[in-house]
């Protein structure tokens, strides 16, 4: 060694000299990728999150109509379609008597017949029809169906008496009646072909390329909650706002606040026009119905104060 140059130290070997170099380094390697590793999965994860969310949100706001084109879609009179957690109390369906979930989609035509009932505007002729798989014993019977359609549609308060159309009951033999007043079972109601069901709440409907009126046979047994338990006046109603959007008819709101409701009005949801409105809103429905405050009380005939 040459003088006054400083003696180099041996490099230490092994693992004590890779301590010696890094030191405290060495631990922070690992902990720097565990972190960089938990970002990526938590980032990826939310964004897979915030895509499903908008995707809900899209579905949410696009709501659902029964299938079908211009000419065929059924004229859903109270079925909207809105998110199931909607929560409009006057459309739930009234506790009561057991009925028929489902039938068979097919229907007979009840014997009996009329004379024309009504002396002005167009005549239509219907049909009174009960979905096989319906046993109706419990409830009177498929005379006291037939009984009742017939008495509604004869009534001094019924459509006829408006001299705007006139109506005659026929039986099987009538080839291609204008109108089928039928009742059905919940299960054949809810099918995209004939009412839908995009929200939990029963309804009837108006199928206008069969020429069917269907009677919900939930509604025909438990009524509605607007209605207080009157079962007779709530069937009344269905038939005459079913029958009404046969003959071209379409729903309209409260018009004063205390009135009697119009026969047209969705009876089934509510008497408050603010409650008929939320529902067709979310339902993306164009049906003529503000959010006014305006509340009527039931009412089953086209024509009530006629007698």
């Amino acid at each position: 060694m040459r003088r006054g140059q400083r003696r180099r130290r041996p490099r230490k070997r092994g693992l004590s000299g890779f301590m010696a170099t890094y030191g405290w380094r060495i631990y922070a390697i690992p902990v720097l990728i565990a972190i960089t590793v938990l970002t990526f999965v938590q980032i990826n994860g939310d964004e897979k999150n915030q895509g499903g969310t908008e995707q809900a949100a899209v579905a949410d706001q696009a709501g659902e109509r029964p299938a079908g084109d211009a000419n065929k879609e059924p004229s859903v009179t109270e079925e909207p379609a809105v998110p199931p957690n909607l929560n409009i109390p006057t459309a739930e369906l009234p506790k009561g008597a057991t009925f028929a979930k489902g039938g068979r989609g097919q229907w007979d035509i009840l014997p009996g017949g009329s004379k024309r009932i009504g002396n002005g505007g167009e005549l239509f002729t219907y049909t009174i029809e009960v979905e096989q798989g319906i046993d109706l014993a419990p409830y009177g019977g498929n005379d006291s169906f037939a009984a009742l359609v017939d008495t509604t549609l004869s009534d001094p308060r019924g459509w006829a008496s408006t001299n705007q159309v006139s109506v005659q009951r026929v039986d099987a033999r009538a080839a291609n009646p204008d109108i089928r007043i039928s009742l059905s079972t919940p299960d054949t109601v809810h099918q995209p072909e004939f009412c839908g069901f995009s929200i939990k709440y029963e309804s009837s409907c108006w199928r206008r390329d069969e020429s069917r009126v269907m009677i919900n046979l939930a509604r025909w047994v438990r009524g509605a909650v607007a209605f207080g338990g009157d079962l007779g006046n709530y069937r009344t109603y269905a038939i005459n706002h079913e029958i009404g959007h046969a003959f071209g008819r379409g729903h309209v709101g409260c018009a004063k606040n205390g009135d009697l409701a119009p026969v047209m009005m969705q009876q089934s949801f509510g008497v408050a026009n603010d409650y008929v409105a939320q529902l067709n809103n979310r339902a993306g429905y164009d049906d003529p119905v503000e959010a006014d405050g305006k509340t009527c009380v039931y009412n089953p005939w086209p024509n009530p104060q006629a007698r």
